[in-house]
């Protein structure tokens, strides 16, 4: 029974710092970011429903390896949990047109809202475990995707 618990706690570890990204001394969340951006664009995914998919796919297994790396750290909200930002940064993109200069300003715009915490940004991150983790994430990723879809829809890049 010990055994089966640790082998979940590495798998938790694992995936709540995106393949241990988290691990990066320097602004782990950025890495993390930084590395949905980049799966995203050498994948080549479609921006449209499939994204969306993998997006609630992220969040629910985020809930569950955030939540159990915060209990095994015993902090709330660890700086090494990036898995939120990958989820914040696929919601950034969401129904955008697939261009670098897209992807660029998703990106900005995304650690902009993410670092800057505006409400309801800010509240969301009171959800208790893994809730809280991702949802703040997840609401910066909204508000990033509303900022580029005006930037599309008018054309001002």
């Amino acid at each position: 029974m010990n055994e089966k618990r640790q082998w979940r706690d590495e798998v938790a570890r694992f995936l709540a710092t995106t393949l241990y990204t988290g691990y990066f001394p320097v602004a782990p969340g950025t890495v993390g970011a930084a590395a949905a951006v980049l799966l995203l664009w050498f994948v080549g995914m479609d921006q449209g429903f499939l994204l969306l998919g993998l997006v609630l796919l992220t969040t629910l297994i985020g809930v569950w390896a955030a939540g159990r790396a915060e209990a095994l750290w015993q902090e709330t909200d660890p700086g090494r949990v990036n898995l939120d930002e990958v989820a914040g940064m696929m919601v950034s993109l969401l129904f955008l047109p697939r261009t670098g200069v897209v992807f660029i300003l998703a990106f900005v715009a995304f650690r902009v809202f993410d670092i800057l915490k505006p409400v309801p940004v800010s509240t969301a991150e009171r959800l208790p475990r893994g809730w809280g983790i991702m949802a703040d994430d997840i609401v910066a990723g909204i508000y990033a995707n509303i900022v580029l879809q005006l930037v599309v829809y008018f054309r001002l890049f």
